[in-house]
């Protein structure tokens, strides 16, 4: 009897256990717990990313607002992997602008009219998108996605949709301090692998009306939008950044600008990584 008591409160302990296991993988997670795994992720995925070489493809337009194209330039690099970031390698470099009512095309550096008004500004987004700093082509502080960004933010899980075939959960972030301007936007996270497949920001509040007013400077519309695809092994990378917004900047800045970025052609460099990704809750 003494054996049979002991078979019973050991049958009883492990379907107690069971049940609370299979409860708590039932359990819905929270915004906080998926983009903590995301974060996990795309700390950890840094070092994948230092395998590979691939193209980028930077594409950039200025328009006087409602009116004539002022200046349009398209780059292409080799992009590959170094110790403390990558190497970025211009490979093609055209473009036109506009000189005295006509357009005149250019190939090649120097570029000309690049201290110009729209040769300026354009010269500055394509060197902060082939920041050889970044691992991926983008700056990492324009996406709250690693654990580093993310502690500055609050999110909300907004619903589980499918993206590209694939269920993702749909995030909303903001800033946790309301009073500051940096960016805001939703994210959809691969709820197998919690990776980013889309995100959307636009800035957190509006630039305050004393700026606007006084000093004549404003960025309406601007935000971002980039989409992340699966390559060979699991590793994610972003292949498409694009945003269109204006810029009013001391009442003599006056454009709207185009941006689009391409990254493809991803080829492994160096030995399989056995990096763990973190994926669903065993």
């Amino acid at each position: 009897m003494q054996i049979l008591r002991l078979f019973l409160a050991f049958l009883i302990t492990a379907t107690t256990a069971v049940a609370q296991n299979t409860a708590a993988a039932k359990e819905p997670l929270t915004a906080d717990a998926i983009m903590t795994r995301v974060a996990e992720n795309q700390d950890r995925s840094e070092a994948q990313r230092k395998e590979f070489v691939y193209r980028q493809h930077i594409h950039i337009v200025t328009h006087k607002p409602g009116g004539r194209l002022m200046r349009e330039e398209t780059a292409d690099y080799d992009v590959t992997p170094m110790p403390d970031g990558t190497e970025k390698k211009i490979t093609l470099l055209t473009g036109r602008y506009l000189q005295k009512g006509k357009y005149e095309a250019f190939s090649g550096e120097p570029v000309p009219e690049e201290d110009s008004l729209d040769g300026g500004l354009v010269k500055d987004f394509r060197n902060d998108l082939a920041d050889d700093k970044s691992k991926d082509g983008l700056g990492k502080d324009l996406f709250p996605l690693t654990s580093a960004e993310q502690k500055n933010y609050a999110f909300q899980l907004l619903g589980k949709e499918t993206q590209d075939g694939r269920e993702a959960y749909h995030v909303a972030f903001r800033p946790k301090d309301k009073d500051e301007i940096t960016w805001a936007g939703e994210a959809y996270i691969d709820a197998a692998e919690f990776e980013p497949v889309r995100v959307f920001t636009k800035l957190s509040r509006r630039i305050p009306i004393m700026v606007r007013t006084l000093l004549g400077t404003d960025l309406p519309g601007i935000g971002f939008n980039v989409v992340y695809q699966r390559q060979e092994d699991g590793v994610w990378f972003p292949v498409t950044f694009g945003t269109e917004f204006r810029i009013r900047a001391v009442f003599f800045i006056n454009r709207e600008v185009s941006i689009s970025l391409e990254n493809s052609g991803f080829e492994r460099t160096h030995v399989k990584s056995t990096i763990k990704m973190v994926g669903p809750a065993q």
